[in-house]
């Protein structure tokens, strides 16, 4: 079940020429199908109904903060239990440091850049290298490559628009891929470009959730590390 619901994460990323969006600020209403705010003073924008067919077009318009630190909760649910992960993630210049207390309480690290993924645990000052991709960050953070869903063939796509999650006004997008009995659904936020809540339903059960509400902090903060646990510094924040 696990696997099932990471099948659709590793997708190639497709990008779209669309005029700028601006959506309505946290203010407005939300909901399937509302529609993005126009400035009519301007013509470089353009008014967008977040719709199904035109979710795709408007996401493409956003754009992940380069360097920030925020914290994430991954959360892995099936009958009769559940477990969760806390995972802190520190971003810049390409680079990325992922922190995840694990559900038996160990600390993973993860240092993702330059092609490389670098990993160990807390404690130990061994650590193993393996290559990485642009999906890698993501991968660690047991989080969804959103940007995938780009690709995806429209009719996959079976609802959409303009959402408050955890007070943060979204683009709103729920995608049913080849597998019949998964349901996904992904909020981004319209501020930062990141993707602030997920979730997985495998047969009308909720599988997999990520929420991650808490302020985001950007530009990362510069003590943050990029230091492999034998003090090789990889990078520093500007």
């Amino acid at each position: 079940m696990v696997g099932a619901m990471f099948t659709s994460f590793g997708r190639s990323l497709f990008a779209l020429n669309t005029p700028s969006v601006v959506l309505p600020d946290g203010n407005g209403g939300g909901g399937g199908g509302a529609s993005s705010g126009a400035q009519s003073s301007s013509s470089l924008y353009q008014k967008v109904e977040v719709t199904p067919q035109t979710v795709q077009n408007v996401i493409a318009t956003l754009t992940r903060s380069d360097s920030y630190f925020r914290e994430i909760t991954v959360e892995t649910l099936w009958t009769g239990g559940s477990s969760f992960s806390s995972v802190q993630v520190w971003a810049d210049g390409g680079w990325s440091h992922v922190r995840q207390v694990l559900p038996s309480y160990t600390i993973r690290h993860d240092l993702v850049g330059e092609g490389s993924l670098y990993y160990w645990y807390e404690g130990s000052q061994l650590y193993k290298t393996t290559p990485a991709d642009g999906r890698s960050s993501d991968l660690a953070q047991h989080i969804p490559t959103y940007e995938t869903v780009l690709a995806l063939d429209p009719d996959s796509i079976t609802a959409a628009g303009y959402e408050l999650r955890g007070d943060l006004p979204c683009v709103y997008m729920e995608v049913r891929l080849h597998d019949p009995e998964l349901l996904e659904r992904y909020w981004i936020s319209v501020d930062s470009g990141l993707l602030v809540s997920a979730e997985t339903e495998q047969d009308g059960q909720l599988v997999y959730r990520l929420t991650a509400y808490s302020p985001i902090t950007a530009p990362c903060p510069a003590n943050a590390s990029f230091s492999l646990p034998d003090g090789t510094v990889l990078h520093t924040v500007a």
